[in-house]
């Protein structure tokens, strides 16, 4: 991601200086007098080259800025950065009408609102590129981008002043232009040594509250959006263990109600995969086999065994579980099971899911979190997001990620059906009032017992003492 934004802010960087030809391709535009967005006035005869060379610029600019790996207080700067980018993008949508300065009768006539518009974009994009450089130059605390800031700085106070004497505008503009290319390409260069740097793992700490739910929390990190580290982990009350596995793109406050009456007798586990609620990310895209690992590292020691809870997808990692660890289960509680799809996964989603969890960590993935996350969840589970984890990027990425991991995770549970056989465990599977369905099959197929409670896909909101029971009941 670092190597993507930086070409995109070096592609932005080329596609804005597209000027420099200009200066040879129309002559009837003042190099001296004349705006540089004066070479895409209507009027001027390569004024769509150089609005579509506008519009590239501030795309990439953009996109750039989207694919920029997050860094904690840099937002306000790579913000200033995007809205630069998106009006520019904006400046060739709505070209001048002709050359403002250039040619003494422009103007004179009503202009359009194309040209008004252009002018407005102009004054703001100048203002959000300064914010930007000046708001990263004091983040990275380098000289070199505090210098060519100041010298933007000057460049544009000298175009204000040309504008105002009447004289020299063009020349002052095109050095503002030509400053901003070249922080562009330092911009780039700054992310490309950055991508030789490993990350480190994410430091823990310990959360308390609502943060870590009820209980406390252990191994939460100190900010889970950016970096990789261990899983977040919440436990509480004690007795005989109980591991509960959300859903697939589900959090573990999900589970506060259950969690909060099972752990009066039951040490209640519970954790987030990674990515999801407060996890880090993962490097690597989700499995079957590495869930069933993170499961297996969650139980207790030999000789205890553990009651496994699990909601939706969640359930093929515990059925997994069970075939592969038949001495650490002592119950398998199956809520709403999803059917393993029987289509297999193709390359392409493959492909995307290992690129998932890098752009998980961007600021394109936190933008759209921020914008479309919390409302998403509140539609899909009807419950509030007290900690604001579907506000982040990574959660999102995760989401996706699980999603398009389901195919491979089913083929790898079909074939782990085949080699391994159950073990003799209590098994209770929560399904809807459906005959016939994916929780009936399930339960005969593992000699199980069969609960049906109406709605049970949002059975944690409606009926969180179903689950209870099926954990309690020997």
């Amino acid at each position: 991601m670092y190597v993507f934004a930086a070409c995109a802010f070096i592609l932005a960087a080329v596609m804005g200086s597209a000027w420099v030809t200009g200066q040879f391709t129309t002559p009837l535009v003042d190099r001296i007098d004349g705006y540089v967005s004066e070479l895409a006035a209507r009027d001027q005869p390569w004024t769509r080259l150089f609005r579509v060379s506008d519009a590239l610029a501030g795309l990439a600019c953009a996109l750039g800025v989207a694919a920029v790996p997050r860094v904690p207080r840099e937002w306000p700067g790579w913000l200033a950065l995007a809205v630069c980018g998106l009006l520019t993008f904006a400046g060739g949508l709505f070209p001048l009408d002709c050359a403002a300065l250039s040619d003494p009768l422009c103007g004179r006539a009503d202009t359009s609102f194309a040209h008004r518009a252009h002018l407005l974009v102009g004054v703001l994009a100048t203002a959000a590129v300064l914010a930007g450089m000046a708001v990263l130059s004091a983040r990275w605390r380098s000289r070199v981008s505090w210098l060519l800031t100041l010298l933007t700085l000057a460049a544009t106070l000298l175009t204000g002043a040309g504008l105002a004497a009447g004289h020299g505008v063009g020349l002052a503009h095109r050095a503002q232009l030509a400053f901003v290319a070249v922080w562009l390409v330092y911009a780039a260069m700054r992310l490309l040594v950055a991508d030789g740097v490993e990350d480190e793992p994410a430091p823990m700490r310990v959360a308390t509250g609502r943060e870590g739910g009820v209980g406390g929390a252990k191994g939460v990190p100190s900010d889970p959006t950016v970096g990789y580290g261990g899983p977040h982990v919440v436990e509480q009350g004690s007795g005989p263990a109980v591991l509960i596995t959300a859903a697939s793109g589900a959090a573990w406050f999900h589970w506060d109600v259950v969690a909060q009456a099972l752990a009066a007798h039951h040490r209640v586990v519970r954790f987030d995969r990674p990515g999801l609620g407060l996890s880090p990310r993962s490097p690597g895209r989700p499995t079957l086999y590495a869930e069933v690992a993170r499961l297996a590292a969650l139980a207790p020691d030999h000789p205890e065994q553990v009651t496994v809870v699990a909601h939706g997808t969640a359930c093929w990692h515990a059925e997994a579980f069970a075939r592969l660890h038949p001495l650490c289960l002592a119950k398998l509680v199956l809520v709403a099971p999803c059917c393993p799809v029987s289509r297999p996964s193709r390359p392409v989603a493959r492909s995307v899911g290992r690129w998932l969890p890098a752009l998980g960590g961007t600021w394109g993935a936190t933008a759209l979190a921020r914008v479309a996350g919390p409302a998403a969840h509140r539609l899909l589970t009807g419950l509030p997001d007290p900690s604001g984890v579907y506000r982040m990027g990574k959660v999102t990425a995760a989401v996706a990620g699980e999603w398009l991991a389901r195919r491979d995770m089913a083929a790898d549970l079909r074939r782990l059906r085949l080699e391994k056989p159950f073990p003799p465990v209590p098994v209770i599977v929560i399904g809807t009032g459906e005959w016939g369905g994916c929780g009936e099959r399930l339960a005969r197929d593992l000699g199980g017992t069969l609960v049906r409670v109406p709605g049970a896909r949002r059975v944690l909101h409606h009926h969180p003492d179903a689950v209870v029971e099926a954990v309690a009941v020997r």
